[in-house]
């Protein structure tokens, strides 16, 4: 979270984007409320060897808005569309929260222009109690009603920190049509591809938190078994936003990732 992050740069469909370090191609998606600089630390440590560009979501930071009825396949949609703009052939691809669920979609429709899918603290299949509770969190912000208290104590706890700062302020300046777009897709989307693990031949990283309750330990282990090639990680102590909150850990998971053999040509 420490890095400096430079100055945004936009593709020709208005996607923002930051691109630090050469080498193979690794592109970055937050979750939902949130901004590019989520990634920072990851930013930072990931450039040395290779070439990071981090995006903001649809209706986030810096990024133009998708439709207000958009959901998961229209944010794989927009993400195949800025690996067009921005050239890219075939990448490695990580998502967190939202953003893995957009991996994972990206990853079950469009595999041949993906080496790698990492997805943390990606969701699968809820409960139905839990699909309840989520949809009516989205329904209250299309509604108009915002209020970051509730994710930041389903993320953080209630121990302040300079992560939880930083997460407050952004979900506090998000765009409200943007911030109700995404979540509702993230509501809705979390069996959409749910089935495809079996058919993706990329190493597939699934990373949680041990104290995530919506993305939890058994999510991310139910995805590795099915995936062709899966590995399951979880980090104690930790929650949601753990590429925050355990960047070190984080780090050498997703360093372990790339370092394998990529997809089969």
């Amino acid at each position: 979270m420490t890095c400096t992050i430079p100055r945004r740069s936009e593709t020709r469909s208005g996607t923002a984007y930051v691109a630090e370090g050469t080498g193979e191609p690794l592109v970055l998606i937050h979750g939902v409320g949130l901004r590019l600089e989520a990634w920072a630390a990851q930013i930072e440590a990931l450039a040395a060897t290779h070439r990071v560009i981090a995006l903001d979501m649809p209706g986030h930071g810096g990024s133009a808005p998708l439709d207000a009825d958009a959901r998961l396949p229209d944010f794989v949609a927009w993400l195949e569309r800025t690996f067009d703009d921005l050239r890219l052939e075939r990448a490695n691809l990580a998502g967190h929260s939202m953003g893995a669920l957009i991996t994972g979609g990206m990853a079950a429709t469009h595999p041949g222009r993906l080496d790698r899918v990492a997805l943390l603290c990606g969701v699968h299949r809820r409960t139905p109690e839990a699909a309840a509770a989520v949809q009516a969190r989205a329904a209250t912000l299309r509604d108009g009603e915002r209020d970051s208290s509730g994710p930041l104590s389903r993320w953080f706890g209630n121990a302040a920190s300079p992560a939880r700062t930083l997460v407050r302020d952004w979900l506090e300046s998000v765009d409200p049509d943007g911030y109700a777009t995404a979540y509702t897709a993230f509501a809705t989307g979390d069996a959409t591809y749910a089935d495809a693990w079996p058919a993706i031949a990329q190493p597939a990283l699934f990373l949680t938190g041990a104290l995530d309750g919506n993305s939890t330990p058994e999510m991310a282990r139910t995805m590795a078994a099915a995936a062709l090639r899966g590995t399951a990680v979880v980090i104690e102590g930790h929650g949601h936003m753990v590429p925050m909150t355990a960047p070190d850990a984080v780090n050498a998971a997703l360093r372990a990732w790339l370092a394998g053999e990529a997809r089969p040509q």
